[in-house]
């Protein structure tokens, strides 16, 4: 009985030790919108900022508003802007990476109805170490963008 004892402390320590160590691995997400849709468009772009303690790959997302979550890139080739789907965006160890319009965002594909602005959603990430981080994304313009900067 208490080497069944000892067993179960044993088990119990090393899953918090796991839990505060994911904790302090975990990335933090701040600051995800989503640019409103109209109704009939069948995508949209969320962006947001991630800053984790160790490097990381996000490898995924996904998003009940969508069939689809994927990882995207945007640049402009002469006046042709081009976007392309990318399998993982790098997450430098203690540097901020910005999803943001422009550049490196997610998209929203195959929206159920349209993302109207005020309306917030969750979004999960997977990170290729860290696991699922779940935030809430909010519906807004550009514009309103200054008001999350409270944050920083």
């Amino acid at each position: 009985m208490i080497i069944l004892r000892r067993r179960f402390i044993a088990a119990a320590a090393a899953t918090l030790l796991a839990a505060t160590t994911h904790a302090q691995t975990a990335p933090k997400v701040e600051d995800a919108w989503a640019r409103p849709t109209v109704a009939g468009q069948a995508a949209g772009g969320g962006f947001l900022k991630i800053t984790s303690p160790t490097a990381d790959r996000l490898i995924a997302a996904s998003a009940p508003v969508s069939k689809t979550v994927e990882l995207h890139t945007m640049q402009m080739d002469g006046n042709v802007m081009r976007m392309r789907q990318l399998p993982a965006i790098d997450i430098p160890a203690g540097k901020t990476v910005e999803l943001r319009p422009g550049g490196l965002h997610v998209m929203f594909i195959g929206l159920a109805q349209p993302l109207d602005i005020g309306a917030t959603f969750p979004l999960t990430l997977r990170f290729e170490k860290a696991g699922e981080v779940k935030v809430d994304v909010k519906v807004m313009t550009r514009a309103a963008m200054p008001a999350m900067d409270h944050k920083h």
